[in-house]
């Protein structure tokens, strides 16, 4: 037998670089990896909000008076926000948005459990259970997903408002002063909404209630990432479908946009992939950034470019960037403040409350001096105040009553062990009376 008889009889395997799953198991992760980091930011201290003081970042009481840090934050995170949607469009739905996650997970859970025909469609009401799943086990699991999801889902923004130890007393039952009755109400009420939402709404929030996706419209580009397709080839799917059944906001992915439904969730690319994987092909169907072809070039003059957006966005975003790391720089981590007591009126004041402040959540120890009086002109409640943890401290100064009458000028100083020091200057009056 000649070699090239032998080589001929050799089985020839072609490989196609097509994973059809894959896009969909990077979505998988990309989801439930921000699920957790939403959970951990404020679980770590990272950013959270105290209605009582302001906001929480890095542990540290961010107040309105930190100005260049808040103004700083927000611009920044305007800025890269705008920059997002501009280069990936509405990807933050189909690849962040909790709202969508759960979604997705409970439609998988039902189709599952159900049936694929079961998932609820209000247009057409077409959803049936299949009769061999129609059972009470099956309804049983579905109901326990669904309420597991929502007791995770409805805790996600009462954990940005209270402390870590309050969120791990409120989670054990245990009290604390941060937790209180109506909490659990309002819990309570968040998990009955994300139940019915979970249950029956899902991706009707996506498809016509969600204010955000519509707001994302306002930074899209003509170059955002879009669903692209090949128009070439179109004669491989004139009987086809599968990408339209796939899509969960109910769009045609091979007419897409520049301002549709569509949420880059990657589901159509990766149904017509798998279609084509079957002959070791690539799908029609792929994502892709910049001008979409087979589109009138007119109708895209009126809409911006990612370039020229960055041109104004991005030094915008440094300026902000800039501003935030000044005033992390020059952070106090403790505020001083004197106030005169409050007495009936026209009684003279000789009594003060210096109010010392810890911003960070860490323990600290702050020594009060008064400079400008003499040792016997005046008494403290107390020299230093000590913290365990973030919040504040007063102490009381009394001025002595046999001061000579007239205007005194002292100054209290406060100074912490680890360098920070600040000082008011006040003036006392003393009457001739």
């Amino acid at each position: 037998m000649k070699a090239n008889d032998s080589l001929s009889k050799i089985p020839v395997v072609v490989k196609t670089s097509v994973t059809p799953d894959h896009l969909q198991r990077y979505r998988f992760l990309t989801k439930f990896g921000v699920l957790i980091l939403l959970l951990l930011i404020p679980m770590l201290g990272i950013f959270r909000i105290d209605v009582s003081s302001g906001f929480i970042v890095l542990n540290r009481q961010i107040w309105f008076s930190d100005f260049h840090i808040v103004f700083g934050f927000w611009l920044a995170l305007a800025c890269t926000a705008i920059m997002f949607y501009s280069t990936v469009g509405t990807a933050f739905c189909g690849w962040v948005c909790p709202q969508n996650t759960f979604s997705t997970l409970m439609d998988s859970l039902t189709k599952r459990l159900l049936g694929k025909r079961a998932v609820i469609d209000w247009e057409n009401v077409k959803s049936k259970v299949a009769a061999k799943k129609n059972k009470i086990l099956n309804w049983f699991l579905l109901s326990m997903g669904i309420l597991v999801s929502s007791l995770v889902l409805a805790i996600l923004p009462i954990i940005y408002f209270i402390s870590p130890e309050a969120i791990f007393s409120f989670l054990t039952l245990q009290p604390h002063a941060s937790v209180s009755n109506s909490l659990y109400w309002i819990y309570s009420v968040f998990v009955v909404l994300v139940a019915v939402n979970l249950g029956v709404v899902r991706h009707y929030v996506c498809r016509f209630m969600c204010i955000y996706r519509m707001w994302q419209y306002l930074f899209k580009t003509s170059d955002s990432l879009h669903i692209e397709y090949d128009q070439s080839r179109k004669q491989e799917c004139e009987k086809c479908n599968y990408c339209t059944v796939a899509c969960m906001v109910d769009i045609d992915p091979r007419k897409t946009e520049t301002f549709d439904s569509c949420t880059n969730c990657g589901a159509c690319i990766t149904a017509c992939n798998s279609l084509h994987a079957k002959k070791n092909e690539n799908g029609l169907l792929s994502f892709r950034f910049g001008r979409r072809k087979n589109k009138e070039v007119l109708t895209q003059r009126s809409i911006s470019t990612l370039k020229v957006r960055s041109r104004w966005v991005l030094p915008v975003l440094t300026f902000g960037l800039l501003m935030f790391s000044f005033g992390m720089f020059k952070y106090n981590p403790y505020h001083l403040a004197v106030y005169k007591s409050d007495k009936h009126q026209g009684t003279q004041i000789h009594e003060y409350r210096i109010n010392i402040a810890n911003k960070i959540y860490q323990s600290g120890h702050v020594k009060v001096t008064v400079l400008g009086l003499g040792e016997m002109d005046y008494s403290l409640s107390g020299e230093a105040v000590e913290f365990s943890d973030a919040g504040r401290r007063d102490i009381f100064l009394t001025v002595k009553k046999d001061l000579t009458p007239g205007l005194h000028s002292f100054i209290v100083k406060a100074e912490s062990d680890d360098g920070w020091q600040d000082q008011v200057q006040l003036q006392h009056f003393v009457t001739s009376g």
